[in-house]
């Protein structure tokens, strides 16, 4: 159960009736009775069974209660948890909501009712599972067994559905495929790999030539398996995962082990899951390979003019000379004004040696041309032949009849396309490319594949086109929510936002009016905010906060927590930890059986999380211990230790310590504030990125982290990659009981998108930014201009509320998307980060954003106090930067692995 209950939560479920106050009063003239019996009553009524321990029952739910009974929360201390009056006083609850117990006729009736739910036993999603018995057990008015009995029962029907599974999926499977299948675990393969298998499994290294060509081999390799394409279509995406995990995890030996039916359904689960994640590497390759080529033409032409620039002398002389002269003498002839201050051979060899060099456009063009032609190029006929595009508008069909045409010509070796060809140039070759491109009639083929694959990547990631078979870059109708017509209305309500567009206008006009209104009124007495002129624009102009007082108490406690404890191990604070709260018991292995005795294991897994929690590296934890060897290490951390496990262990951790905080001293936990830090890394992958104001390789670590210097939730990402989608994401998806209503986040963190899906989703975000000065404020209407004279400076255009009416069922669709997670946020919002071409339904969020982000400024420049919470907010997350670099010291605080999935399990391993 939740440890952190609303207000109002508290009154809707745990408020007693006049009824069940009587029946309490009656049962015991005891104190601590009275409360015992009201606590089990209102805990069976929602929950459907009894708690096992005082512990489950939250701190709030029994001073809630207590207060309610007039008693003192402590005398629940006194409650004898078991003997005869516990055994009475649940009897009479039985009575009273006239429940009975649980038989073994009911058991099987509940087993039946279970397989009904197809998709949570193939997901093994043993918690869910659990939720979805008791809740069954409580609409039948049945109390349930004990929770081994209930672990049992679920067990029985996972079993029972993995083999109709695999049975299934075996039957969908031709023989053939089969063959294929098993012809994977061959070894001694020519390539020097230990399987084909094993090939698989490798991830893509950096982004070049021979690994494109590389994962295209991987692509055909596994098409060749002729697996059906709706194979899995009746399959969850969890349970596929899984079934990839475990092939990870197994050796080929015990792959061959497996009966038929469970080696050909984990087998070719992996290869089905491969073939997508492999389409979706080599989209980003393609497009990470396209940038390079322009980038290191920009570079190479850069360090020419510098070069230029250093070598060649007296041209700024030259030009400011003539430039005098031509001012002194406008009416002049060149003859009289030019040639007595640069001679007519100075400025010929001058226009000579521009067109020998070039602009700088042209240079880097030339050097792309050479670039693409001479080493790219070969991967061009392979990736068309191999990925299916689509265009999801008509503005991006002309790109799709570029490739086709580049397709049609791919193995010929003419230098221009046939004059009779129809050549696509409008929305494919930009301006600056089309003398280069169009040479008299004919179109030259290379600069018009350049052309042409550049639109082709800045497409790709706004999704205008799409790949069939990928899944990040999947058509992208299939990120939103299939059932939405069919659900509208629950998803409404779900998102708390009424039906009425008309009604929702008004709601955000009257907030918007409100805040522009007491903006207004309060601008005079202002001290702290003014509007200046700076290159004559208006300019908001906000004075830095005063230096607050250090609490006269904080060197003595600094002073106490030195004396006590003086040094830490770390392993110490892991190990104490666990014994209080087991999150080791959380890891899993993705195979059906575990050896191990769970003592042992519990000491090789806090080891591994030790070893890679503080970037040392299990080897030399290994090294440190007596009786764990390297390989014993080894073997744990690739068979229990992954990205779920981590995370249920952090989740279990965090409400762990909001469940021990007394409320009156830490306040209710409902704020975050996120930022990103950069991690070092390899570089030979597609995560690690370069970082342009860091410097140096790395990938970047978003951390979420409550006001009090919990961290709830933390996800790694590129340099490159939105921020705005990484706060989205953690404040959606963290696993605690944590609810979150606002979220402190610095200017890299918002934008206007931002600003209107964190409304749509119901927490507020409050961003520090940088760049204040150049904000401006949006009118609600567009009647009188001279409204709101004190903030006349920075007002901008009315808001257009009739795009944002014609939309609004849309902007819930994708909203509705998000909270569902029907595809990563990143993937989602790419669509409107990265579009310059904006689809109506684009633009009417960023005009929502626009009037949320005008309510936020009038109370952010408004209100002092809210820029000082803001302030503190983030230095938290500052402080919690400052404490990863202390824990993760091992290797120079370099991430120094190539793979994604060993990198992420490393990060969130610091996080625990």
């Amino acid at each position: 159960m939740k440890q952190q209950w609303k207000t109002d939560e508290l009154i809707d479920q745990w408020t007693l009736t006049h009824e069940e106050v009587t029946l309490v009063r009656n049962i015991s003239q005891i104190d601590y009775n009275r409360l015992g019996y009201g606590l089990l009553l209102k805990y069976f009524q929602r929950e459907g069974k009894f708690p096992l321990r005082k512990q489950d029952i939250p701190r709030l739910i029994v001073e809630h209660i207590a207060q309610q009974l007039h008693l003192h929360n402590n005398v629940f201390d006194d409650y004898r948890w078991k003997g005869r009056t516990i055994e009475r006083h649940r009897s009479h609850i039985r009575r009273f909501l006239r429940v009975r117990m649980g038989t073994i006729t009911d058991a099987k009736i509940v087993l039946t009712w279970l397989f009904t739910h197809d998709q949570l036993l193939e997901e093994h999603n043993l918690d869910r599972l659990k939720e979805v018995v008791y809740e069954r057990y409580k609409e039948l008015k049945i109390e349930p067994p004990e929770p081994k009995r209930i672990e049992r029962l679920i067990h029985s029907a996972v079993r029972t559905a993995d083999e109709r599974l695999h049975k299934k999926i075996l039957e969908r499977l031709t023989p053939e495929t089969q063959e294929k299948l098993d012809a994977l675990l061959n070894e001694n393969i020519p390539s020097g790999n230990t399987s084909l298998l094993f090939d698989l499994k490798c991830e893509a290294g950096a982004a070049t030539l021979n690994n494109v060509l590389s994962e295209i081999t991987k692509l055909e390799r596994i098409r060749a398996l002729s697996l059906h394409p709706d194979l899995f279509s009746d399959i969850s995406r969890k349970r596929i995962l899984w079934c990839k995990q475990r092939i990870a995890v197994e050796d080929l030996s015990e792959i061959r082990r497996h009966p038929a039916p469970v080696r050909y359904t984990l087998l070719s689960a992996f290869c089905y899951q491969r073939e997508q994640e492999i389409t979706d590497t080599l989209i980003e390759l393609l497009i990470t390979l396209i940038h390079k080529i322009g980038a290191r033409a920009k570079r190479i032409v850069e360090k020419e003019f510098i070069k230029d620039i250093r070598k060649v002398r007296g041209k700024n002389k030259l030009l400011y000379e003539v430039a005098e002269a031509s001012i002194e003498k406008p009416d002049g002839t060149v003859k009289e004004v030019i040639y007595p201050v640069a001679s007519e051979q100075t400025l010929r060899d001058l226009v000579q040696e521009f067109k020998s060099g070039g602009s700088y456009e042209q240079k880097v063009q030339t050097i792309m041309r050479g670039s693409y032609s001479h080493h790219y190029r070969r991967m061009v006929p392979f990736i068309l032949k191999t990925l299916l595009f689509c265009a999801s508008n008509e503005t991006s069909k002309p790109i799709i009849a570029a490739l086709d045409l580049m397709r049609k010509y791919a193995d010929k070796t003419m230098v221009s396309y046939p004059e009779t060809e129809k050549v696509p140039l409008d929305n494919v070759v930009p301006d600056d490319w089309l003398e280069a491109v169009k040479q008299g009639k004919r179109v030259n083929r290379i600069n018009y594949e350049l052309c042409a694959l550049k639109v082709l990547r800045e497409k790709l990631r706004c999704k205008e086109i799409y790949v069939k078979g990928a899944a990040r870059y999947r058509n992208p109708d299939e990120d939103l929510p299939m059932d939405f017509n069919a659900k509208r209305t629950e998803y409404y309500a779900d998102l708390n936002k009424p039906f009425s567009a008309d009604e929702f206008i008004e709601i955000q006009k009257k907030e918007m009016l409100e805040a522009l209104e007491i903006f207004d009124t309060d601008m005079p007495k202002n001290q702290k905010v003014e509007f200046i002129k700076r290159n004559g624009k208006s300019w908001i102009k906000v004075t830095p906060f005063d230096p607050q007082p250090e609490p006269k108490n904080l060197a003595s406690l600094k002073a106490e927590v030195g004396r006590r404890w003086s040094q830490l191990y770390l392993l110490d604070m892991l190990k104490e930890a666990d014994l209080r709260i087991g999150f080791t018991t959380l890891f899993k292995s993705p195979t059906p059986h575990e050896i191990l005795p769970r003592e042992i294991l519990q000491i090789r897994l806090l080891l591994c999380l030790f070893g890679l929690g503080t970037n040392a590296g299990i080897k030399r934890v290994a090294s440190g211990s007596q009786t764990e060897s390297y390989r014993d290490l080894l073997y744990i951390r690739n068979r229990f230790i992954n990205r779920d496990g981590l995370r249920a262990a952090i989740a279990a951790v965090a409400n762990a310590v909001l469940r021990e905080r007394m409320v009156s001293i830490w306040g209710e936990a409902t704020s975050l504030a996120s930022d990103s830090k950069k991690f070092g890394a390899w570089d030979q992958n597609l995560m690690t990125e370069w970082h342009i104001r860091y410097r140096g390789p790395g990938i970047m670590v978003y951390w979420h982290v409550e006001k009090k210097s919990l961290c709830i939730y933390s996800q790694i990402k590129r340099c490159s990659s939105s921020e705005v989608a990484a706060m989205i994401e953690g404040v959606l998806r963290h696993c605690t009981d944590m609810q979150v209503e606002k979220d402190y986040v610095d200017s890299h963190g918002q934008d206007e998108t931002a600003f209107a899906f964190c409304y749509m989703l119901d927490f507020e975000l409050l961003p520090r930014l940088k760049g204040i000065g150049r904000q401006k404020l949006y009118r609600s209407e567009a009647g009188n201009p001279k409204a709101y004279p004190n903030l006349q400076p920075i007002l901008s255009r009315p808001i257009n509320w009739e795009l944002i009416r014609k939309h609004y069922d849309e902007i819930v669709k994708y909203t509705t998307a998000l909270k569902l997670g029907t595809a990563d946020a990143e993937a989602i919002l790419s669509r409107f980060m990265k579009n310059k071409v904006k689809h109506p339904a684009f633009q009417a969020v960023l005009e929502l954003g626009k009037v949320r982000k005008t309510i936020f400024l009038c109370e952010y420049l408004n209100s002092e106090i809210l820029r000082q919470e803001i302030g503190e907010g983030l230095n938290v997350i500052e402080n919690w930067n400052s404490a990863n670099d202390f824990i993760w010291y091992g290797k120079g605080g370099e991430i120094a692995v190539n793979n994604r999935e060993y990198q992420e399990r490393a990060i969130l391993a610091l996080h625990l």
